[in-house]
């Protein structure tokens, strides 16, 4: 990632009283022809990027005293560049006054949009079971927007009140908060669905359903759901979905694909067949990673795709949310930067007996 930082708060505060410390040795030092003077309404102009406006009503008294204390000291006291050297500090305090105020209002509503968004998350994104049966999960989200929570990706895990697990990992069409309330629709349907409906075909359906009716337009929702049972297979239902990566004890990787392809939640057509469910050997000491495109389609600077593949050897970490997180890191280390895009990753890890 890059390195640049911003500075922080401790030099920010610092800065006025620097500034203005260094136009007064000038000051002094060049004598009175010159005429620094009225840079000493640097302070009160720096005062204003940390702290309140209290401040910065300080530093600009400080900086008042210290132009007629420089004034006196020159024996130019009387000139009238000394009552505009002040009269300058006077009007940029008041400036910087007016800016602190209005910068602290815009972090106080900063404050409350993210309390906002943690909430939003806690509702839409609600954190899965860490273990359901003989599998123990691990989940990641990547948001690309800055300071964002929540988006357009989705993911959840319920156990069925027969011990059935049926997970689904999506990524909605979009951004913004039509994808935030889109990914709720799909994710209300599903939690639904997953207690209720007796096989994995049926829940997708119900799926289906609750898109069509009420996504309008074009938009649609790529997923993929997948079902464990005590049968060490795992059902997978995807609808236009990246396929899911299975990561064997030997190391050795597959990437599942189905049948036939299908489309997207909320394109179905009337009398088109839906996806048809198909499964793959899940057994004690197996993974299974679920993501959105978000991963596999990021780039590094060359313009290089991320190799999720090559990189299932970080999956090897004993605790799986460990494994996960070097998963992440590595993908933003990849992305050398902020992603582009949404990503959003679900592991399961089935224990070995």
């Amino acid at each position: 990632m890059a390195d640049d930082k911003p500075p922080r708060p401790t030099i920010l505060a610092a800065l006025p009283f620097v500034v203005m410390a260094i136009v007064t040795v000038v000051d002094v030092s060049a004598g009175p022809g010159v005429g620094y003077l009225p840079l000493v309404a640097l302070g009160p102009a720096f005062a204003g990027l940390v702290g309140g406006w209290r401040r910065t009503v300080v530093i600009g008294a400080f900086a008042l005293l210290l132009c007629a204390a420089l004034g006196i000291y020159n024996e130019t006291y009387s000139q009238r560049r000394v009552y505009t050297a002040m009269a300058s500090v006077a009007g940029v305090t008041v400036a910087g006054i007016a800016a602190a105020v209005m910068r602290q209002r815009r972090e106080s509503e900063l404050a409350s949009v993210r309390t906002i968004a943690e909430v939003a998350q806690r509702v839409l994104l609600r954190p899965v079971p860490r273990s359901a049966g003989p599998l123990r999960i691990a989940v990641s989200y990547t948001s690309a927007v800055a300071e964002a929570r929540i988006g357009g990706d989705l993911y959840e895990v319920v156990v069925s009140p027969h011990g059935v697990v049926r997970v689904i990992v999506g990524d909605v069409q979009g951004k913004g908060l039509e994808a935030v309330e889109t990914a709720a629709l799909v994710l209300g349907a599903f939690r639904e669905a997953a207690h209720e409906e007796p096989d994995l075909t049926s829940v997708g359906d119900r799926l289906e359903r609750a898109v069509r009716r009420e996504l309008q337009g074009e938009k649609f929702v790529t997923a993929i759901l997948a079902e464990v049972t005590d049968a060490h297979t795992i059902t997978l239902l995807n609808y236009g979905h990246p396929a899911p990566m299975i990561v064997r004890p030997d190391g050795t990787t597959a990437f599942p694909e189905p049948p036939r392809y299908a489309l997207p939640l909320g394109l179905g057509l009337h009398g088109v067949e839906g996806p048809q469910p198909y499964a793959t050997d899940f057994a004690p000491g197996d993974q299974v990673l679920l993501y959105t495109d978000g991963v596999t389609e990021t780039r590094d600077r060359t313009g290089a795709f991320y190799p999720l593949g090559e990189q299932a050897f970080l999956l090897k970490e004993p605790d799986p949310q460990a494994a996960l997180d070097a998963v992440r890191a590595d993908l933003v280390e990849h992305a050398d930067g902020p992603l582009h895009d949404d990503a959003a990753m679900l592991l399961l890890r089935y224990q070995r007996l």
